[in-house]
């Protein structure tokens, strides 16, 4: 291979340096390559910019990946890593996604100092999240709570609990796993309740379509069954045209050759729900996926998804 390092785009909080550091990692690990063959290279998002309101106002989760996507067209990353629920289903041209690195622990963890779970939060207590999926869920199950939008990074939102400013917060489980902060959570919400963000826990991987040094590089680092959990995942999320603006939960699970998927859209203050429940083949994960979409798009009804859509 070429002498040049590969240069890894990543945003710069310290989950998506823990992430871009990983995947230099692996890269270094499945190639014998030296440390000084991977470098992580460092850009500020609109995402990371705007903190002054909810990203839904501010055009959804494409404003976390779009200036990494700009270095990879314009030649100043070879690879861009993201967190696989802030991927858009649509991606720029000539960009593709080349690899899922193993995806952890789904599920959402609860954070509180007054109290165990969210169950035992008191009537009219105040929970934070920026996140419509999660804000639904916690008013379908506790529609006495007030639920506030609350942005930042995990050290910030950390930093905002303890001073008070909300009662609870809610973060993936698979984030404070990679940044030691595990002990933080009070508490783990189950799947049943609470499913997770489509694509949630898992790190991928974007290159240039055409870029042939690359490309085989970062196959030696993928992780079939989560590609194909994910590729299910993300169909399901293309038929509903979701976004940061739609309250659209899902998980795909591969176990040997045979992939079963839930889906669930709700409407955002979480009284109004179509669930979908299918299994099959991983190979056709992306139909699963897809056909799981069109079964919510067929009972939903036009009025319900057409709010949806005005949201989006």
């Amino acid at each position: 291979m070429s002498d040049t390092p590969i240069r890894i785009a990543t945003r710069g909080s310290p989950l998506a340096r823990a992430q871009a550091e990983e995947v230099a990692a692996r890269l270094r690990s499945a190639h014998g390559l030296p440390e000084e063959m991977t470098e992580v290279v460092i850009f500020q998002t609109s995402g990371d910019r705007i903190q002054d309101r909810a990203l839904a106002e501010a055009g959804g989760k494409g404003l976390f990946t779009k200036e990494l996507e700009e270095a990879l067209l314009d030649g100043r990353a070879d690879i861009a890593v993201h967190s696989a629920k802030d991927m858009p289903t649509v991606l720029p041209d000539g960009l593709v996604l080349t690899a899922f690195l193993e995806r952890e622990d789904v599920r959402d963890a609860f954070l509180s100092r007054v109290a165990g779970s969210l169950a035992e939060l008191s009537a009219g207590a105040v929970v934070g999240t920026a996140s419509l999926r999660r804000q639904a869920l916690v008013r379908r199950l506790r529609p006495d709570l007030k639920v506030v939008t609350f942005r930042g990074n995990v050290q910030t939102r950390l930093r905002k609990l303890e001073e008070g400013e909300v009662q609870a917060t809610l973060l993936a489980l698979a984030g404070l796993k990679r940044l030691g902060a595990e002990h933080e959570a009070t508490g783990v919400l189950g799947l049943d309740d609470f499913p997770p963000a489509l694509g949630q826990g898992a790190i991928t991987v974007e290159t240039r379509a055409d870029d042939a040094r690359v490309i085989p590089l970062i196959a030696a680092i993928d992780h079939a069954p989560t590609a194909a959990a994910l590729t299910c995942e993300r169909a399901f999320l293309a038929v509903l045209d979701g976004s940061c603006r739609t309250p659209i939960a899902g998980h795909a699970v591969i176990d040997g050759d045979r992939l079963r998927f839930r889906g669930l859209v709700l409407s955002p203050d979480g009284a109004q729900e179509f669930e979908a429940i299918a299994a099959g083949d991983a190979g056709d994960a992306e139909a699963i996926g897809r056909t799981a979409g069109e079964d919510i798009v067929a009972r939903a009804g036009a009025e319900f998804l057409a709010a949806l859509k005005a949201l989006s």
